[in-house]
């Protein structure tokens, strides 16, 4: 059997997962989604074109080193390559399929720590290049034939196995299939993790964007310290009936937009901004606040990307309120260096893996 280092000397192996914006996230994790069960749990993202580009090529023999825009590049033997490393996940991938000899070379075209889900949509990249590369390595029968929905579980439960902390499957989601969707999470152990529904399709991608904006607010962010509270209070019954409005506000959220009702859809999302800065009120920094209180200020509805704490904002509302909305944002975001807006752009294809022979 031919070995990947091998493979990748006659072949070049590219593969690419846009991040997500999002609204009722942490819901699938499954500390929340199985006490929630009887209420339908769902999470709702946008699939926005920052990808995410991981590029394979051979490297010396027993060796593996990984790049990463943002972080410094870092190589090790095979078998010593650290799982708690800031790169860790990608070593555990490729640990995953026994790539030796490969270097991971990684290009996010959104900012480090955006809370835009980078990370996520990086491993589902390496996974699906993987999968197409060389489907017979894999052991588990379930991973033999590449596809997006292989991907994106195969991809969470490794984040999981080492990521210390309970994990979600949206950003996984979100990066293999595209679109915009609302996800459905497992109301029964015998059933499959998650169910689809598209919520805006493909034909109205365009027309959506002109009622969007998203805001980097400058500083990077550390997800699981926000999501430890949440989990914390969670566990420790104080949050329960809190939790169980965000579910609500969530299904309100997706049933307006799909209507392309963008009241209620601001309004269902500001109703759940309150609750989340309500039980974490850092999960907004100062700049953060300011863009929030103008969005409601101006009828649009605004909130924090992943679970808050730095990285993005992003806001939904009706066209012309975005437009004002947008230049409040502008002069507001031009106090601090690197905060910005990002350009808003819909990525309808997921994950996309290229090969092609070298030479």
């Amino acid at each position: 059997m031919q070995s990947i280092r091998s493979i990748l000397k006659r072949r070049h192996i590219e593969a690419s997962a846009p991040c997500r914006i999002d609204m009722g996230g942490t819901l699938d994790i499954s500390t929340f989604y199985y006490p929630l069960r009887h209420l339908s749990p769902c999470t709702f993202n946008i699939a926005i074109d920052l990808k995410t580009r991981v590029r394979l090529s051979s490297y010396h023999k027993g060796m593996v080193k990984v790049s990463s825009k943002g972080f410094e590049s870092a190589e090790y033997p095979f078998n010593k390559a650290p799982f708690d490393h800031p790169l860790g996940l990608m070593f555990a991938i490729a640990a995953y399929f026994g790539a030796e000899g490969v270097y991971i070379d990684i290009d996010s075209s959104s900012p480090p720590r955006s809370a835009l889900g980078g990370s996520s949509a990086a491993a589902v990249a390496l996974v699906g290049a993987l999968l197409n590369i060389a489907p017979g390595l894999v052991k588990h029968a379930e991973a033999l034939n590449f596809s997006r929905r292989k991907a994106a579980i195969l991809a969470y439960v490794l984040e999981g196995s080492v990521a210390r902390v309970p994990c979600g499957l949206q950003d996984q989601l979100a990066a293999a299939y595209g679109g915009v969707n609302a996800w459905y999470w497992r109301s029964d152990i015998e059933g499959p993790l998650f169910r689809k529904k598209v919520v805006v399709k493909k034909t109205f991608h365009k027309d959506l964007e002109r009622h969007i904006a998203l805001a980097y607010c400058g500083i990077p962010h550390e997800s699981k310290n926000i999501n430890s509270k949440w989990v914390k209070q969670f566990l420790s019954g104080k949050s329960y009936e809190l939790w169980a409005e965000i579910v609500v506000c969530t299904q309100k959220f997706i049933d307006a937009l799909a209507e392309k009702n963008f009241r209620d859809a601001s309004a269902a999302m500001n109703a759940e901004m309150d609750i989340r800065r309500k039980m974490t009120p850092d999960v907004l920094d100062d700049m953060g606040v300011k863009l929030v209180d103008s969005a409601v200020e101006n009828n649009c509805g605004a909130r924090f990307t992943g679970a808050g704490g730095g990285g993005c904002i992003w806001a939904i509302g009706e066209i012309e309120n975005m437009r004002r909305l947008s230049g409040i944002w502008e002069k507001i975001l031009s106090r601090r260096r690197g905060a910005c807006l990002l350009d808003v752009k819909i990525d309808s294809q997921g994950l996309m893996v290229n090969s092609r022979p070298i030479g």
